[in-house]
C-alpha cells in the first residue's frame, strides 16, 4: 500500500458544539463502542485514474467542512469540534496482481476498515483508498465517519461530486454555522417538548411483559425479506390514497399488539432525518433525530390503523428538531412524576425516501403468488445492541426487506419472526379486502 497526499483547502474554519445531530450520534457512537460508518466498496469501470480519485478526494475536503473536522474530548467527557482551513488528507492505493485478487483485496480494506474505529481526534472523519491492477483502477472504497455525516449528508456528496465543474472551489454551507442557528433557537425545543410530555404521558410505561434470561445469543440481527408485503403495501396505499411509508408503520403496530399483547397505544421512536426543513436539505452533517409516534391500532379498521399511523409520523416527523438534553431530562422528570421508568427503546427507522402513492397497483393474484417468495435472508448475533428492538426498512428494490436488532432477553426471536409475518398477514389481508377504502 502507498499513500498519496491531498492538500485541501476551504471555508467554515473555527470552532463550537456539536450540533443536535451530532449529538445524538454521538451519544449512540459512545454507547455501542463503534464509528457506525457508511460506506463500502465499488467496482470502478469507467477508466478514472488514481489522479481522479485524488481529485475527489480533495473536492470532498476542501468542499464540505464536516470532512475536515476533528473532535476535542475534554477530560470530563465534554466533546466539542474543530474545523480546519487547509491540511492534508491520504489516499490509500493498493495494487493486486489480477481482478480476482483486486476484488478480494478491496473487501479485505473495506472489512479491515469496519473493524478500526475512526481515531476522532486526529483522523480525518473520511476514508478513501482504490485498488488498481497494472491495467486500471478496479475498485474503490470511500468509508465515512457518522459524526461527520448521515445517509442524506452522503447522498448530497455524491450527487455535488457530479456538478464539481460547476461547483469550482466553492465551499459548502457549515455545520458550525447550524451549531449558532441552534443555540438560538430555545422556542422550537420548548415546543417540540411539550408534544414529547404530552405523548409521555399518553403511553403504557413498558412495551413489553418483563425480562428473561435468553437461551443463546442476547443480541440478534434478523433480515426478513417480503414482495408480498412490498405488493401488498403499494396496493393499500394505492387504495388509501397515501404513499407506503405509513402502511408499514401500521402494519408494525398491529403485529406489535398481536405478538407482545400489551395494552394501550403503540409507541415506538422514529429516526427523522429533518432534511425537509428550510437550509437543511443540502447540508453535509448529521441531521437525524429521534421522533416519536404514538397511535392506538386498537379496534381500528386497516384504513383507520393507517390513517392514524399516517397522522402520527406527520406529528413525530413535526418535533423531532431539537436540543437533545432537555429530551433526557424531560423522559427523567416524566419518569418520576409516574413512579417507574419509561421504556422507550422500540425503534422504526423507514430507509427509503421520497415515497409517493402508487399510480398502478398491483394485482391481487400477483399478491397472492408472491407470498411463497418471503423468506427470512439471515440471522446472525450482535456483540452489543443498546436497544431492545429495532426494525429497519432497508432501501430494496421491489421487496420489503427488513432489518431487525433485537435484544432478545426482552422479546425472543422466535417472536421476531412471527411480527414480521404478522406485518406481511395484516397487510395482505387489507390489500386483498374489497372494502376497504380511504377514511
Amino acid at each position: 500500500m502507498e499513500r498519496i497526499i491531498v492538500p485541501f483547502k476551504g471555508d467554515g474554519a473555527g470552532t463550537g458544539e456539536l450540533t443536535w445531530g451530532q449529538q445524538q450520534v454521538w451519544r449512540a457512537m459512545v454507547e455501542v463502542g463503534t464509528s457506525m460508518s457508511m460506506g463500502g466498496v465499488v467496482p470502478v469501470t469507467d477508466g478514472r485514474t488514481v489522479e481522479d480519485f485524488a481529485q475527489e478526494l480533495r473536492f470532498f475536503m476542501s468542499r464540505y467542512p464536516s470532512m475536515r473536522t476533528l473532535l476535542r474530548i475534554a477530560p470530563d467527557g465534554a466533546t466539542t469540534q474543530e474545523t480546519v482551513a487547509e491540511g492534508e488528507a491520504f489516499l490509500e492505493v493498493y495494487s493486486a496482481p489480477s481482478a480476482d485478487a483486486a476484488a478480494a483485496l478491496a473487501a479485505d480494506v473495506h472489512a479491515g476498515w469496519r473493524a478500526r474505529n475512526f481515531e476522532y481526534t486526529r483522523e480525518w472523519p473520511i476514508r478513501v483508498a482504490v485498488v488498481r491492477t497494472a491495467d486500471a483502477v478496479t475498485h474503490v472504497i470511500v468509508m465515512v465517519c457518522h459524526i461527520a455525516a448521515d445517509a442524506g449528508g452522503l447522498g448530497v456528496m455524491i450527487r455535488e461530486l457530479g456538478q464539481r465543474d460547476a461547483i469550482g472551489a466553492q465551499s459548502a454551507p457549515g455545520h458550525l454555522e447550524l451549531v449558532e442557528a441552534q443555540r438560538a433557537a430555545a422556542r422550537t425545543t420548548d415546543t417540540a417538548m411539550r408534544y414529547w410530555e404530552t405523548q409521555l404521558h399518553a403511553i403504557e410505561p413498558q412495551r413489553f411483559a418483563g425480562r428473561t434470561e435468553p437461551a443463546g445469543d442476547r443480541f440478534r440481527q434478523l433480515v426478513w425479506r417480503s414482495p408480498a408485503l412490498h405488493l401488498a403495501s403499494e396496493r393499500l396505499a394505492a387504495l388509501l390514497s397515501v404513499d407506503a411509508a405509513p402502511v408499514l408503520l401500521a402494519a408494525y403496530g398491529v403485529a406489535f399488539a398481536r405478538v407482545t399483547g400489551r395494552e394501550g397505544p403503540f409507541a415506538t421512536q422514529v429516526i427523522v432525518s429533518n432534511r425537509f426543513r428550510p437550509g437543511l436539505a443540502d447540508l453535509v452533517t448529521p441531521l437525524a433525530q429521534n421522533g416519536f409516534v404514538v397511535f392506538d391500532p386498537r379496534g381500528a379498521s386497516a384504513a383507520e390503523a393507517v390513517a392514524r399511523a399516517r397522522q402520527a409520523s406527520m406529528r413525530a416527523s413535526k418535533y423531532a428538531y431539537y436540543a437533545p438534553e432537555p429530551r433526557l431530562a424531560l423522559i427523567d422528570r416524566v419518569a418520576r412524576e409516574r413512579g417507574e421508568p419509561l421504556d422507550l427503546a422500540v425503534f422504526y427507522n423507514e430507509r427509503r425516501l421520497a415515497l409517493r402513492p402508487p399510480t398502478d397497483p398491483p394485482a391481487p393474484d400477483a399478491i397472492r403468488a408472491a407470498r411463497a417468495a418471503t423468506e427470512l435472508v439471515r440471522e446472525t448475533p450482535l456483540p452489543f445492541f443498546n436497544e431492545k428492538l429495532m426494525v429497519n426498512v432497508d432501501v430494496v428494490p421491489d421487496t420489503v426487506q427488513l432489518t431487525t436488532e433485537v435484544d432478545t432477553a426482552y422479546i425472543g426471536a422466535p417472536d421476531v419472526r412471527r411480527l414480521l409475518q404478522e406485518m406481511e398477514d395484516f397487510t395482505v389481508a387489507a390489500a386483498l379486502d374489497p372494502a376497504v377504502r380511504a377514511v
